[in-house]
């Protein structure tokens, strides 16, 4: 499990990479029995994510989705809007040991752009959000005004915890390219919230290890496979995708935790697909 301030200290080696970011992401589901063909393939190229703990480098993440009250954020995903955002509030490891990092991460078509600001654990609070009384010394003007944008999303939404997310992320950096990441998501869980300060802690988490919740058209539950880049793709990366014949997928965590819940409560943000694999039982 990641040290306290190992956050801080990937931060400090990746600053050049915490600016808003024109990125291009690729998701894949793959068979775990895929993982260590994978690992030796982008050996050559890759190296461990220094926040990762152990071998495999691993860390986990805990977020708090934020949307309004009639889901827009999800909505949009749902109609595969070409403009989107999501409003997510992370930390790394245990909650408490590290940071909460307060992120807008928009798609425009095939583009996402990330705005990130970290703030204290312990500052973390609705209060914050609507009626600051926390003075907050932000690393630069650039956090500051990411902090800003946050916190007007929120208020324009009328925005409130829904769901928590939680899993266990295995991540690579490119040695040579600029921008070029790999990682590999697993122990997926989802849990129902309204709380803006409780983690989880002390709550059932439920699974999205499944193949309903992963994978609609091949029916296998698996790994979430990452690939992150610049407009340029590096060639190792295409070779990758080709070697093991991978097909995208959209997978939205998010999304995908309330498609779920949505079978077992009736709540009337069940996905389309859904109702017609729940036929094929």
């Amino acid at each position: 499990m990641p040290a306290p301030a190992a956050p801080i200290t990937r931060q400090k080696k990746r600053a050049r990479f915490d600016i808003q970011l024109d990125r291009h992401e690729a998701k894949y589901i793959i068979p775990i029995s895929y993982l260590p063909e994978i690992r030796r393939f982008i050996e050559p190229f890759c190296e461990p994510d220094p926040y990762g703990r152990g071998n495999p480098p691993e860390y986990d993440i805990t977020t708090i989705q934020l949307d309004g009250p009639a889901l827009p954020l999800h909505h949009a995903k749902e109609v595969d809007a070409y403009n989107r955002f999501k409003l997510r509030v992370r930390t790394y490891g245990k909650p408490g040991s590290s940071p909460v990092f307060l992120e807008v991460k928009r798609k425009m078509g095939h583009r996402i752009v990330k705005s990130r600001t970290s703030i204290p654990f312990e500052a973390w609070s609705k209060d914050l959000m609507f009626n600051p009384r926390v003075s907050l010394a932000f690393k630069s003007a650039k956090e500051e005004v990411g902090f800003l944008e946050f916190v007007r999303l929120v208020r324009e939404l009328d925005a409130r915890p829904v769901v928590l997310i939680r899993y266990t992320r295995e991540s690579y950096f490119s040695r040579f390219d600029r921008y070029a990441r790999v990682s590999f998501d697993r122990h997926l869980l989802y849990q129902p919230t309204n709380s803006w300060t409780n983690w989880g802690e002390g709550r059932r988490w439920y699974s999205m290890d499944v193949d309903l919740a992963q994978n609609k058209q091949y029916r296998f539950s698996g790994v979430i496979l990452e690939i992150k880049t610049l407009s340029d793709t590096p060639h190792w990366m295409i070779d990758l995708v080709q070697h093991f014949d991978l097909v995208r997928i959209g997978n939205c965590k998010y999304s995908t935790a309330l498609w779920q819940e949505s079978l077992f409560r009736g709540t009337p943000f069940l996905a389309p697909w859904a109702a017609d694999v729940l036929l094929t039982f």
